[in-house]
């Protein structure tokens, strides 16, 4: 996969030629420098190693500070590999929005919110036990048995249960392209990614 390293702005809607209202994600993706390339050669594996985001040099480590001095740029924030760009990219190069056509599909990889500790209807989505109805007494959002007895006596692993909900890395797959705006570096996307505004995200081709 190729594609870029960018920065979710939020959502917006816009209409499409049949006059109906398509949600949609305003992606900020690049300007992204190529920091190194990796050949079957040198390193066992074709790459391109992509890099995004100014950091402050007091922030990084003098490993760090000569890595991207060798592709004559500043310290980055976000440094992913993408397997499928053509080798021949010369280090330094700059890759923006224009690598992508209205049209295409396009993947994205993003951490979803955190939501903190949940219980299982809002992480699961379990129904609850009904109605309150027989005596039932605050039951409506509780998890119900979860199975154990003498046999096993133990709770399986992977048991549906309350925990820690969000967070995690994700990825939604298959989204259109709408519109690119090339002078400021947007693409919007049809539909939602992961994350919070002004949260990291790749796109992948």
């Amino acid at each position: 996969m190729n594609g870029l390293i960018g920065k979710k702005l939020g959502m917006t809607s816009i209409f499409n030629e049949d006059g109906k209202r398509v949600a949609c994600t305003v992606i900020q993706a690049g300007p992204c420098v190529v920091s190194q390339v990796k050949t079957v050669s040198n390193d066992g594996y074709d790459a391109v190693q992509l890099a995004y985001g100014d950091k402050k040099e007091k922030h990084s480590n003098a490993a760090q500070i000569g890595h991207f001095e060798k592709a004559n740029t500043s310290a980055k924030s976000e440094v992913v590999e993408f397997r499928d760009f053509p080798t021949d990219l010369l280090i330094g190069s700059i890759l923006d929005v224009t690598i992508f056509e209205v049209g295409d599909f396009v993947d994205v990889i993003g951490t979803s919110k955190g939501k903190g500790f949940q219980g299982v209807v809002k992480r699961h989505g379990f129904a609850g036990v009904g109605e309150a109805s027989h005596g039932q007494h605050n039951r409506l959002r509780a998890p119900g048995s979860i199975g154990a007895c003498s046999f096993p006596g133990r709770v399986f692993k992977g048991m549906r249960m309350a925990g820690r909900t969000g967070g995690d890395r994700v990825k939604s797959t298959n989204l259109t392209i709408l519109k690119i705006d090339a002078e400021r570096n947007l693409l919007v996307i049809k539909g939602s990614v992961p994350g919070h505004n002004g949260a990291t995200v790749i796109i992948e081709k």
